[in-house]
Order: C-alpha cells, then sequence, then structure tokens
C-alpha cells in the first residue's frame, strides 16, 4: 500500500521543468527578431543621411548646366543691292545658217567642224567651170554688141550730115536713131549677163558672213547642192558679244523700267545653273515692247561682252539683275535673325558673355550673299549666329572659337557636363567620409 501511493512532490516537479523549457526558446527568437530591427533601423538610417547628403549636390548640378556654346557674327556697315533674279536663255546676236546660192557640185570644205572663223574666211567651194563658160559666152556677146552699137553710131553720124543737106528724109533719120538705142539695150543687156556669170563664179567660193563659231559639218564633198536646198552647208553663231534672255514678273516692271529709263547702265550677272559660280557680267541693253499676258513677264535682253566664252548659245543660266543699291546700311547674316510673335529679334553677345534679345527691323535681302539690312543693331556689335534653340534672354553662353567646328564645340559641352558630374561625386564622396569619421 505504501509503495502505489504517488508523491505529490515528485509530480509537481516533473510538470514545473517541462513548463518552463518552452519559455526559454521564446525568449531567444525574441532577442533574435529584436537584433535583426536593430540592424535595419541603422541600415536605413545609414541610407537615408547619405541621400541626405548627396541631394544638394544633385540639385547644385541640375541648377547649373554648361553654358551652350553659339558661334557669332560681326554686324557691319555696307551695302545692299535690290536684285531680280530670273532664269534665262543665252541668245546669240547673229546665227547665220549658210546656204548656197548657186547650183553645183561640192568641191571641198575649207573649215574644221567647230572652228572659230572669222568675216571672209572661205568655207565652201562650188565646181565654178559652168559659170565661167557662161561669162565667156556673155562676154563674147557682149563685144559683138558693141560693136553693133558702134556700126550704128557711124551710121547715124552720116545720116544727120545727109539731112541737114535734104539728101535723106527725116524718117530714114529716125529709124537710125531707134537703131543706135536698141543696140544700146542690147549692150546694157549682155553687161548684165556678164555681171551675172561673174557674180555667180564669186557665189561658188562661199565664204563666212560673219565672225564665229561654225557647227559640225552637214554635207561632205562631191554632193551636188542647189539654191533650192532647204538644209544649210554650215551654221556660224556668233559668240562675241552674246546676250542673255530673261522674263521678270510684271510687278517687277515698274522698278525696272524706273531705272531703265533714266539711262542707268543696269548690271545683269549670270551664273550656273546651281548659283554658285558666277559666270560672266553685262549689262541691260533692250526690253520688249509688250507684256506676255500668258504668263504676265515681259522679255529682257543683256548684251555680254564673253571674251572668254564662258556663255555658250541656248545655254540655260540663272540672271541677276542688279536694279538699285542701299549704301550704308547695317548688315547681319540672315540665318541670325529669328521670328516671335513680336516680330523679328537677334541675340547680341553682351562683354559678360551672356545674350541679349534685340528687336530689329528686317530691310532688303541678299539671299545669295545670306545677308539682310536691319535697324536696331550697331556696326560692331556680336550676333549669336547659331543654337537659337537654348538660348534665353540674359542666358550664359560660351563663344566658339573661329575655325571650330559645332560638333567640336558640341564635345566641349558634354566635356564640361562629365566634369560637372564627376566633381559632384567627388564632392558627395568627401562628404560620406566626413560623415562616417566620427
Amino acid at each position: 500500500m505504501s509503495e502505489s501511493k504517488i508523491n505529490p512532490t515528485n509530480s509537481d516537479t516533473s510538470l514545473g521543468s517541462s513548463s518552463a523549457q518552452p519559455s526559454r526558446g521564446q525568449s531567444r527568437r525574441w532577442a533574435w527578431i529584436a537584433a535583426l530591427c536593430v540592424i535595419l533601423a541603422a541600415a536605413g538610417a545609414f541610407f537615408h543621411h547619405r541621400r541626405t547628403a548627396e541631394e544638394p549636390n544633385r540639385r547644385s548640378t541640375r541648377s547649373s548646366p554648361p553654358a551652350p556654346t553659339v558661334s557669332t557674327a560681326t554686324a557691319r556697315k555696307g551695302d545692299i543691292g535690290v536684285y531680280v533674279n530670273r532664269i534665262a536663255s543665252v541668245v546669240p546676236v547673229y546665227t547665220v545658217q549658210v546656204k548656197s546660192r548657186v547650183d553645183g557640185q561640192l568641191m571641198s570644205v575649207n573649215y574644221i567642224e567647230g572652228q572659230l572663223v572669222h568675216s571672209n574666211d572661205s568655207l565652201v567651194e562650188i565646181d565654178p567651170r559652168p559659170y565661167q563658160a557662161q561669162l565667156a559666152q556673155a562676154e563674147g556677146q557682149l563685144e559683138r554688141d558693141k560693136a553693133l552699137l558702134e556700126n550704128a553710131h557711124v551710121d547715124l553720124e552720116r545720116y544727120q550730115i545727109a539731112y541737114r543737106s535734104n539728101a535723106i528724109p527725116e524718117q530714114q533719120l529716125a529709124t537710125q536713131v531707134a537703131t543706135v538705142h536698141q543696140y544700146e539695150g542690147i549692150v546694157k543687156l549682155d553687161q548684165g549677163q556678164v555681171d551675172t556669170a561673174k557674180l555667180q563664179i564669186i557665189y561658188s567660193h562661199i565664204t563666212a558672213p560673219i565672225s564665229g563659231r561654225v557647227g559640225l559639218r552637214l554635207v561632205d564633198p562631191g554632193n551636188i547642192v542647189h539654191a533650192t536646198d532647204t538644209n544649210p552647208l554650215a551654221v556660224i553663231t556668233q559668240l562675241q558679244p552674246i546676250t542673255v534672255v530673261f522674263s521678270p514678273a510684271e510687278d517687277e516692271l515698274p522698278a525696272i523700267q524706273k531705272e531703265y529709263s533714266q539711262g542707268q547702265k543696269l548690271v545683269v550677272e549670270a551664273y550656273d545653273r546651281d548659283q554658285q559660280q558666277k559666270l560672266a557680267t553685262g549689262t541691260l541693253l533692250a526690253m520688249d515692247n509688250q507684256i506676255d499676258p500668258t504668263t504676265g513677264t515681259v522679255k529682257l535682253r543683256a548684251l555680254f561682252p564673253n571674251e572668254d566664252n564662258s556663255l555658250f548659245p541656248s545655254q540655260f543660266v540663272n540672271a541677276r539683275l542688279l536694279v538699285r543699291t542701299e549704301r550704308g546700311v547695317t548688315l547681319v547674316p540672315t540665318s541670325a535673325i529669328q521670328h516671335n510673335a513680336q516680330g523679328a529679334f537677334v541675340y547680341v553677345v553682351q562683354t559678360n558673355q551672356t545674350v541679349a534679345m534685340r528687336t530689329v527691323t528686317v530691310g532688303l535681302a541678299d539671299n545669295d550673299a545670306n545677308v539682310t539690312a536691319v535697324e536696331g543693331v550697331e556696326p560692331g556689335e556680336i550676333i549669336a549666329a547659331d543654337n537659337f534653340n537654348r538660348l534665353l534672354d540674359g542666358a550664359k553662353v560660351a563663344v566658339r572659337t573661329p575655325g571650330e567646328e559645332p560638333k567640336q564645340g558640341a564635345r566641349r559641352v558634354a566635356k564640361a557636363e562629365d566634369e560637372s558630374k564627376q566633381g559632384g561625386r567627388k564632392r558627395t564622396k568627401g562628404a560620406s567620409a566626413g560623415d562616417s569619421g566620427p
């Protein structure tokens, strides 16, 4: 009975030890959680502090971007002309189609294709022998009729003496007078035939009627040519001087006519098709007498000496007529003029390397020289010439040195931005090192 009794003391001790073990494990877990929270809080505070230290550097970098680089031009005082530009055609003063005036066989061609010939130079020889024979025949006929005329004059003198002596009637004297007149007419006719035969021989030797350039050979020796042929034997075109014909609009005619009617020699320049090279310079020669109603234009002709043969017949060129000239105006590059809702303006570069927006009044423009007359800018002032999309009134700029390419300027701006960023990083590292020191 004593062994079967339960010992209350031992039972309580066993229960107490089994409940104490779970309490110690929970305490360890809570300790680890608390340590992890402390570590996370410390890391968050560190990164927050570092971000707060870098933020002023970022703001400083964003608030002061590098100054834009611009090229510049200087406003200058000069002259600008009012021009009329039109497509034109080169037209020779004289163009001659050389044709035969007699029939015959072509014996020789005495020119080289494309040769410059002078007036009266031999071009073509036609067989003259038939006309030489006609000349001999006409001269023989003339000599015979001259002899008959002399005999008629002798008889007339005899009849006059006889008539004064009343030896012959008046009718016989009058008949002899008529016979003399008849032979005189025959002699004139014979002389005309002689002159015609001589002229035919001259026509057999064809010469250049004008000085100029002869074209390609159109007929070969040995062919029979006729005076009625439609095709010429050669074509000669005068090159010096030569003219250019162009047609300005009727709206431009009053200004041209005002200067032309005052006797002014209006200068006309001829440029190539691309308007890059000036070919020749001449003067306005003549003006057509009416406006073409279909196009609303009037034809003008300009004369060019063409001593260097730079202009070629039927060549298309760009004619540039100087109507008048305005002198002593302020000129700036046309590309430097910008426009907004208030009007035209330019950016003037100040001595402190900033730009000031200056309103200007635009006058005449010379598109070929890329200059425009303006009012509002003084000669000698420096004007910004590019990079307008990055310019503002009062903005700081970096002036591109003469000869520096825009790409190089862009590289310099990028380099400045990189240096600015690198400086910001160095300042950030320095601030971080200072924070970690204590």
